[in-house]
């Protein structure tokens, strides 16, 4: 209620206002503040729900750490060269790691070629908000496998010896990186399981009297044992025991120097006992020694060292490795080697190397090659040399031929690679000190860009180990 009074010039004016108390009704029907209560409502709810997804990280946390934990002590424990009992080893791992007694149980399998790990962990991680909803804890399961097993394995090395690897002390550097190879592949563990052939190459590779014999070649002299294959054979992992190959020529493209009726020195074709392939073996005495005689020579085709290295993969070969255990050149554990490419049990892989490129390849004309006495001839003189001092300079171009350009080889090797890799054949390839040109080579050739390695100097004995370890690799089996 409101008093007036008039003022002394009649005026009215307004005194203090008395306040009522409201009416119930127009209480009930007051809106204000309404909104600051659903706020508060709202905030407690995102607060709640932040604090769920603090105890949730807490424990994918602590999950993370304890699978990865799990995961590095079942691959270490499940390495063939531990020295230490598996078990020792996963407990180790979760000791370091503070987590020891979350470690539940581990199991090992392990026999002659291999050895499994399976290991299971739990732990609980106290709730912070959860426990509102009466949950006060939760689980961290995580369990995980490993295993290494040598089973099986066909591998071909195939390693460039051609003229520039005597630069750089790269002949010694590569030898050395070959017998590490060998040293890590073959193992007592691995007796039987494991077989290596070497496939040493120049501008040619010499597959040697006892495979050369077994073949169906046009034999034209006894000085070496190469064949002369055309760029359709290079379409096909196998080397036909029914179609008819030329023998490579023997003779020297340049300018060697010749005494008498003695030999050419460096011939196209390798003619060294130690130059020749070796098939299927696992002797690593007789392998590394091989290996330790091998010197720089002659140019370079890389198509035909993967040729053979593919070759010795295939199962057609397998007759001529009956014959060869016949001979006693391999052992009779090896006899029905190379398996089917459908045998499960069995991994075949190629070790390719090189430090060049592909060259012209280049033949004497048929018309100088067609008569013994002209295979003697130049079994003592080297092309390039003869013609200079007997032939006119402008006659010379008639004698010889290129059989096929480097683009050419190039090309071979992309449809052997290929062909290997189709038959499900694994193919590591090394680029030793090359240029970019020939590194983009053999990283199409390898089966994955992961597959290749460019090295320089003792970088390639590096290269070989990683490449022998995978070989052996470790896999995770869960």
């Amino acid at each position: 209620m409101s008093v007036h009074k008039k003022t002394k010039y009649g005026a009215v004016s307004r005194a203090k206002t008395i306040e009522q108390p409201r009416s119930l009704e127009h209480f009930v029907n007051e809106e204000d503040g309404a909104m600051t209560i659903f706020a508060t409502f709202m905030f407690l709810m995102m607060l709640m729900v932040a604090g769920i997804g603090v105890d949730l990280m807490q424990n994918e946390m602590q999950r993370t750490k304890m699978q990865h934990t799990i995961d590095r002590a079942v691959l270490a424990a499940a390495d063939l060269d531990q020295t230490l009992e598996p078990t020792e080893v996963v407990n180790d791992y979760f000791d370091k790691a503070g987590i020891t007694g979350y470690l539940s149980e581990v199991a090992v399998d392990q026999g002659l070629n291999y050895r499994t790990v399976t290991a299971t962990a739990d732990a609980k991680t106290k709730t912070q908000f959860m426990s509102i909803f009466d949950v006060n804890e939760l689980s961290t399961p995580a369990s995980s496998g490993a295993e290494e097993r040598f089973s099986n394995v066909e591998i071909s090395v195939v390693l460039d010896i051609s003229g520039s690897m005597g630069w750089n002390s790269r002949m010694t550097n590569m030898r050395n990186a070959a017998k590490e190879f060998v040293d890590i592949v073959l193992k007592d563990e691995t007796e039987d399981l494991i077989s290596i052939s070497l496939v040493p190459y120049t501008a040619q590779a010499n597959a040697g009297q006892d495979i050369f014999d077994e073949l169906n070649i046009n034999k034209e002299h006894g000085y070496s044992y190469c064949v002369d294959f055309e760029i359709s054979d290079f379409n096909t992992t196998a080397i036909s025991q029914s179609k008819q190959y030329d023998q490579m020529q023997h003779f020297e493209r340049g300018y060697a120097r010749y005494w008498g009726n003695s030999s050419i020195s460096n011939p196209t074709c390798p003619k060294q006992s130690y130059e020749e392939i070796v098939a299927i073996s696992q002797n690593k005495t007789s392998l590394k020694s091989t290996i330790g005689n091998y010197s720089a020579r002659s140019n370079t085709a890389i198509n035909l060292g993967m040729k053979w290295g593919v070759a010795l993969l295939d199962p057609t070969f397998q007759p001529i490795t009956q014959k060869l255990k016949n001979k006693g050149k391999v052992e009779a554990t090896f006899a029905n080697r190379p398996v089917s490419y459908a045998d499960n049990d069995t991994l075949k892989t190629i070790l390719m190397m090189t430090d060049g490129v592909n060259v012209d390849t280049v033949r004497i004309a048929d018309r100088y090659y067609d008569s013994a006495s002209e295979r003697v001839h130049w079994n003592r003189n080297a092309l390039d040399r003869y013609l200079y001092y007997n032939v006119r300079s402008w006659q010379r171009y008639r004698w010889y031929y290129t059989k096929y350009t480097a683009n050419q080889a190039n090309s071979m090797l992309s449809s052997i690679c290929s062909a290997a890799k189709d038959k499900g054949i694994v193919i590591w390839s090394v680029g030793f000190e090359v240029t970019d040109a020939a590194a983009n080579v053999m990283r199409s050739c390898a089966s994955s860009p992961s597959h290749f390695f460019r090295v320089e100097g003792v970088e390639i004995s590096e290269a070989f180990k990683s490449i022998a370890s995978q070989i052996n690799q470790l896999r995770l089996i869960q």
